[in-house]
């Protein structure tokens, strides 16, 4: 399976002048884990995650205050639509992190997270573990 099969292709993209708690409610709202930042200034791509907004308000950071660009992770590691599940999970696991941009030609397509793939990798008929505690 490709990271095209897995993928989401409702990317949310944001600015980097939108502030964290824009971008909280933007990503609440698409129920995901990440946006796509766009600098039109740099002609860059970053990626803003929930880890992100979760550590600057955990620091005390005022999320009506902080923007994007300040929190957005600018030394992105992009998949192409093309790459193996595998590739992917390689590439998060060695980057510590749990989302891809995924990038072809024309630009970003779609994002895979951790999640993606593990629901591609489960069979669709096992039932969930019941956790007693």
């Amino acid at each position: 399976m490709i990271v095209r099969d897995a993928m989401s292709t409702v990317v949310l993209t944001i600015g980097p002048a939108h502030t964290l708690r824009q971008a909280a409610r933007l990503m609440s709202a698409r129920r995901i884990g990440a946006a796509v930042v766009h600098d039109p200034d740099t002609c860059g791509l970053g990626i803003l995650t929930e880890r992100d907004i979760l550590n600057a308000v955990g620091a005390g950071q005022d999320p009506d205050r902080e923007t994007a660009s300040t929190h957005t992770t600018t030394d992105v590691v992009f998949a192409a639509p093309t790459w193996t599940l595998e590739e992917a999970a390689a590439a998060m696991t060695h980057g510590g992190f749990r989302h891809l941009i995924v990038l072809d030609d024309d630009g970003p397509v779609g994002i895979v997270s951790v999640r993606d793939i593990m629901r591609c990798w489960t069979p669709a008929g096992r039932r969930p573990v019941e956790l007693v505690g």
